[in-house]
């Protein structure tokens, strides 16, 4: 691999690089942060290259956007860090600068413990990274981003921060208090990615049920999905992290009847044993959370639920563990992910409930759980064989084009690999009919 070359271009009296490389760590909320600094780099006249592969070699300056919500992200955003670290001591990288979660979570002990990063920023103060290195900030509006997604499909995040405190996350404790975005600036924000080809638009926030209570006094979701749909270019908006206590229920007919919004929510349930729930601090009960599902199903015919459920939770015995098993069995997510209880530092739980659950159990209960789940979604993807479903062409691979339907959002929901019987273009939605169905793939091909 070669050494990495600084332009010797001077600004200010600062030598600034020519190419920069974003690696992006953890959740789609960090991948629009990271899309939104390499937009500030391309406007101060510096190359962002996000996420290179590893056979394009490595750029003099890497910035390395850092997850810090649970162990495995955090180890995996220290592993990154050290891989980066190596490739500099060789000489191969110039500088290592640091943002994002974990930075801002830990920023007061970390450059004790990584001395080879030579900068360090948080989740909010990255905007400076440009200016340090260039002298220049972007002057356009700061939703401007260069994307790093296909052309057709963009995350479009409407809040930032968390105010419900659950008993086992940290996220409050590093993003701080909910705030909404206001309606017009993110109307203006899908109309910029509009006007770039965009029109699948996968709607993010911490807590989509709190949405506008902070800057309009009442929950706002469906006002602003309204508006988004009023956008003439916009095809798809599907929603991602909605909170089940609380829940905007006047979204439900927006999703029935508005043709631009997928029969499809994002909710993360956790629990369904009302001991559990009460010591998750998770504000519903059994019968409330199966209450909104019901309602939720029935005032949106059709509509795919994702949700994710964990194990293992301090206080979490055997007979709360079956409670949930029979809950999954009796709800038939059609999408669902599990994770095992991991301690964080200075959360409810971490200072109140001592984390006693072997890990052994944990994950005994995590793959049971997540067994049943894999028999399930192979069900109802096996139900979905001879039936058609419109669909947006992702890219085309060597023998199929793939493809999602409203039911699949990027990266996580299965995939619809069509017959390469036509020739399909990339970006552009068609009506396919359903062959074959694998656990988590369909085979499909194009209506004629």
């Amino acid at each position: 691999m070669a050494k990495a070359k600084l332009n010797n271009k001077d600004k200010g009296g600062k030598v600034f690089p020519a190419e920069v490389d974003v690696i992006t760590l953890g959740c789609s909320k960090n991948l629009v942060d990271s899309e939104r600094l390499m937009h500030q780099f391309a406007d101060s006249g510096i190359a962002a290259r996000h996420n290179p592969d590893e056979n394009a070699g490595v750029s003099p300056v890497i910035v390395i956007n850092t997850c810090g919500f649970i162990g495995d992200a955090k180890e995996e955003s220290i592993n990154t860090i050290l891989q980066y670290a190596a490739l500099k001591s060789d000489g191969q990288v110039k500088k290592i600068i640091v943002m994002g979660c974990l930075s801002e979570r830990y920023r007061e002990v970390l450059p004790a413990e990584l001395p080879e990063v030579d900068a360090w920023y948080g989740k909010f103060d990255w905007v400076n990274v440009v200016s340090d290195l260039s002298c220049e900030r972007a002057a356009e509006a700061d939703y401007r981003r260069v994307l790093s997604t296909p052309p057709h499909s963009a995350y479009l995040k409407i809040a930032e921060g968390c105010n419900r405190f659950c008993a086992f996350c940290a996220i409050p404790l590093i993003t701080g208090r909910f705030k909404s975005r206001p309606i017009e600036e993110i109307v203006e924000e899908v109309k910029s990615l509009t006007d770039k080809g965009v029109t699948e638009l996968n709607v993010i926030a911490q807590d989509l049920s709190s949405y506008g209570l902070d800057i309009y006094g009442k929950k706002s979701l469906a006002e602003l999905i309204t508006a988004i749909s009023e956008v003439e270019k916009v095809k798809w908006i599907r929603l991602h992290y909605a909170y089940p206590a609380d829940f905007p229920y006047d979204i439900l007919p927006v999703m029935r009847d508005n043709p631009k919004v997928c029969k499809y929510l994002d909710i993360a349930l956790q629990h369904i044993s009302d001991r559990v729930l009460t010591n998750m601090r998770r504000h519903i009960s059994a019968a409330e959370t199966r209450a909104l599902i019901r309602r939720i199903r029935e005032e949106v015919p059709g509509i795919h639920l994702r949700t994710t459920l964990m194990v293992g939770f301090p206080g979490e015995e055997d007979a709360d563990f079956q409670e949930l098993k029979q809950f999954v069995a009796d709800v038939r997510f059609e999408r669902m992910g599990a994770f095992a209880y991991c301690e964080e530092d200075d959360t409810y739980a971490a200072k109140h409930l001592p984390d006693v659950i072997e890990d052994s159990v944990k994950q005994q209960r995590l793959d049971e759980i997540m067994q049943m789940q894999e028999e399930i979604s192979f069900e109802i993807q096996q139900d979905k064989v001879g039936k058609t479903f419109e669909v947006v062409v992702d890219r085309e691979d060597d023998d199929y084009y793939v493809a999602r339907t409203q039911f699949d959002s990027p990266e996580v929901d299965p995939e619809v690999l069509i017959r390469k019987d036509v020739k399909l273009t990339p970006g552009q939605y068609y009506s396919v009919k359903v062959v074959e169905a694998l656990p988590f793939e369909l085979i499909a091909e194009v209506c004629q």
